[in-house]
This record gives structure tokens, sequence and C-alpha cells, in this order.
């Protein structure tokens, strides 16, 4: 998968803010898909396409134990979206430095 698919995945699947909300739960550590859906008061089937949308974009990670299945967050699924980041904290420092220089000259 391309690091522009792996950040689109990301960000579709962070988008949602119940999605948001399962996986900031899930890094506090692991759950089964019935607690879940008791936290967060939505139906089952609604939660396992949240958890399905956060295992195909890498976020989190599934287990069977018997009966039931446990989900828990994967820390190295938010790579992508730290190289990202770390690209375009490089690019806004640069600029914002040379609109202070423009407007200083400006000022002059």
């Amino acid at each position: 998968m391309s690091a522009v698919a792996a950040e689109d995945r990301i960000f579709h699947a962070l988008a949602d803010p119940t999605r948001r909300a399962i996986f900031e739960s899930l890094s506090r550590g692991e759950a089964a898909v019935k607690d879940l859906t008791a936290r967060f008061h939505v139906s089952q089937p609604a939660i396992s396409q949240h958890l399905a949308v956060l295992k195909d974009a890498g976020l989190v990670r599934g287990r069977r134990e018997g009966r039931f299945v446990y989900y828990r967050a994967e820390p190295r699924g938010l790579k992508p979206l730290i190289d990202w980041i770390a690209h375009y904290r490089a690019f806004w420092p640069e600029h914002i430095a040379r609109l202070e220089d423009l407007l200083d000259r400006m000022e002059k």
C-alpha cells in the first residue's frame, strides 16, 4: 500500500467522531466488542463496522477468544499519520519565517 493510500485510510477512519472515540478508548486497553457496544450506546453491527474501518486503516488489531472478539489499538498504525505531520511541521516554519521577513521589509 502506498503512503498516500495509508494516509487516506487513516484520515477516513479518524474523521468519524465515533471511530475516534473507539480508537481513544482502545488506546487505554483492550476491550471486547460487547463492552464497546455498551460503552458507546451503539448497536453491535455499527461497532463492528467502525472496528472494520479502523482495522482496515491499521489502527486496531482484533483477536478471537471463544465467543468474544477483543480489540486493541495498534500504535504502529499511526506511523503514516506521524510521518505526514512531521513533513508539514518542517514545511510551515520556513514559510512563516519568509512571511515575517516580507512583513519586516514592508514596514521599512
